[in-house]
């Protein structure tokens, strides 16, 4: 899928699987959820999602990444799926830019990064502030 395809066919929301165990990760599905005001993405933790969009392979596969899955079945992990998401939400030019073909590696490789570090990660980065 081009990740900057605007393609006119496609109906209904994209499914945005995350896992329901990270927080980190249900805090990010709660960033995009507050920025998706069009109501592009249904989310579900991939442990509790329906059948569609879930299969044995797409279960395998997102416990190891984000996955999108577009109403017509093709789907985005990782890096690309995060890049997705963010032109999705109005942030084009960084998603064009996270997608440009030199540029991949290194989203990929960044995605990683974040994946394998996100427990420590969500507690820096979202942080509950007490008074």
């Amino acid at each position: 899928m081009d990740i900057n395809e605007q393609n006119a066919s496609d109906e209904g929301p994209y499914w945005l699987l995350w896992d329901g165990n990270c927080g980190f990760c249900r805090r990010s599905v709660e960033w995009v959820k507050a920025r998706d005001r069009k109501g592009t993405f249904q989310s579900s933790p991939y442990q509790a999602a329906p059948s569609p969009p879930m299969t044995p392979e797409l279960y395998e596969r997102s416990r190891r990444a984000v996955q999108v899955v577009a109403p017509d079945g093709r789907t985005l992990e990782a890096g690309m799926a995060a890049a997705f998401i963010l032109g999705k939400l109005g942030y084009r030019r960084f998603s064009k830019f996270m997608t440009w073909g030199p540029i991949v590696p290194i989203t990929e490789w960044g995605y990683r990064r974040v994946a394998n570090n996100r427990g420590w990660l969500g507690q820096v980065l979202f942080r509950q502030r007490t008074r």
